[in-house]
């Protein structure tokens, strides 16, 4: 591990001191982390790091408002931030300096539970663990296109791009750029010949000229596109270069952080469970006690109204490692467990889950009750427990995790009509959009794409078409 600081700061020796021994006492129990560097920071930057989720990252007046959020909440004693760990080889945690000594060994405990899960779990193994000085390179590359093309003109283009983020396909493996690893590298039909050589710009010739009309052996896309930022990058005839980098940008960003979305619960799971057996472990001083079971208490309480990851991963891990430590005699007759595997049982649950498999996989009637989850709705103007049959509580929860609150919209016809207009579809689940961020976001969806826009979804039950054709936003039943 690196120092955590060069100085003579008695609090500061001492707290290097407490995470060479938290350091060694999670390796005891079986964790294997990365190397990890801490540094102490002020409130001011430790919510900066927090609204843009990487240390230079690039600019966006977004990344500032929530900046502005989470820093209120903070200042009058709403929410903080104890820590924030990056996924990287090495990696960086930050700890808050108004922390208290007992704050940072917890959150130096936690940290290190993080970066082993990192390390291991299988949703990890093809992240960029360089992503630091990835990121800083994007940003220079903005920086650069706000000096080439106008910062205004930049941030115009990026608040579109950013509108849509969130719709990359999560189950795609990230590539870097395109032509990187991972991209197809034979030229279709009418692909450009820039620096994006493999960037198809449909209706367009090599030259840049519209293409001839010809008849077309099949749709693009072949099959419905959930990667919409992708196939914008790669089909919309109407980008420059700098334009296409900068969604290449935004794109390669959001599939850092998909990871962490598909195993919040897990992962949280994870660094509670190993703070505590930590801490516990070691002989902390007495007056400090107390204030760790608070804090503890604190972090891993349940919620009425939302799902605690924290909560609900740690205590899912204790019943799965208990489970498997003393199996019941039907477990030992149905599985064929042997009994004292809980632990080996738990290292294989954090390297090959995600929070969707580890729900449905291991969210028994018996964990349901013990948790005492349960489905509530807004009925007869208050709040209702509506059901509390184990199994369908559980695939409620697994429903909510599918597509981890994002719609699931795809690209259905790249060149609908036969006239490029595009055409997407939301693949209803029972939640429907906002109407008013509906029409807003096609606003966007067609200034990266040129041509008309139509989205296909569900409104009170009925299929229902909105268009945008740059003039006029339109909603029509199907």
């Amino acid at each position: 591990m690196a120092p955590l600081v060069v100085s003579r700061d008695p609090a500061l020796v001492q707290l290097e001191s407490w995470i060479e021994r938290i350091w060694d006492q999670a390796r005891a129990f079986g964790l294997d982390p990365y190397p990890t560097h801490f540094e102490i920071v002020p409130a001011t930057i430790m919510y900066e790091f927090g609204s843009y989720g990487l240390p230079g990252r690039f600019s966006h007046w977004t990344h500032g408002r929530a900046y502005h959020q989470m820093k209120t909440m903070y200042d009058y004693g709403l929410s903080k931030i104890y820590e924030l760990v990056i996924n990287t080889n090495p990696c960086y945690a930050f700890l808050m300096e108004a922390n208290s000594p007992l704050e940072n060994k917890l959150v130096v405990a936690h940290v290190l539970a993080h970066c082993d899960f990192f390390r291991h779990n299988a949703f990890f193994q093809r992240t960029n663990r360089q992503m630091l000085e990835t990121a800083s390179v994007n940003a220079e590359r903005i920086r650069r296109y706000e000096f080439d093309h106008g910062t205004l003109e930049v941030e115009r283009f990026l608040d579109a791009v950013l509108s849509i983020e969130e719709h990359v396909d999560p189950v795609e493996l990230p590539r870097d750029r395109p032509g990187g690893p991972g991209a197809e590298h034979e030229k279709p039909a009418g692909a450009r010949q820039t620096a994006y050589d493999d960037v198809f710009a449909l209706g367009r010739s090599a030259e840049g000229a519209p293409a001839r009309p010809e008849r077309r052996a099949r749709r693009v896309p072949a099959e419905p596109q959930r990667d919409l930022l992708g196939f914008l990058m790669e089909h919309s005839s109407e980008l420059e270069d700098w334009q296409r980098d900068v969604i290449a940008i935004v794109r390669q960003e959001r599939l850092y952080f998909v990871p962490q979305m598909r195993t919040k619960i897990l992962n949280e799971g994870w660094a509670s469970l190993w703070h505590s057996r930590i801490l516990r472990e070691l002989e902390l001083p007495e007056d400090q006690y107390t204030e760790f079971a608070r804090l503890h208490s604190s972090v891993a309480a349940p919620s009425r109204r939302s799902l605690n990851p924290y909560y609900v991963g740690l205590k899912m891990l204790e019943l799965i490692e208990e489970r498997w430590e003393n199996p019941s005699a039907e477990d030992r007759e149905r599985l064929g467990m042997t009994g004292g595997q809980g632990r080996a049982k738990i290292f294989e649950v954090r390297e090959l889950e995600s929070d969707l498999s580890f729900m449905r996989t291991y969210l028994t009637k018996d964990i349901v009750e013990s948790l005492d989850l349960y489905i509530y709705a807004y009925e007869g103007g208050e709040w209702k427990v509506v059901e509390k049959n184990w199994e369908r509580v559980r695939d409620q929860i697994v429903r909510s995790l599918t597509s981890y609150g994002i719609p699931y919209i795809a690209v259905e016809d790249g060149d609908h009509k036969r006239n490029r207009e595009l055409y997407l579809k939301h693949y209803f689940d029972g939640d429907e959009l906002d109407t008013r961020y509906t029409e807003k976001t096609l606003h966007y969806v067609h200034q990266l794409w040129g041509r008309t826009v139509h989205l296909e979804t569900v409104v009170d039950d009925k299929p229902v078409l909105f268009t945008y054709d740059g003039s006029r936003s339109s909603k029509a039943t199907l």
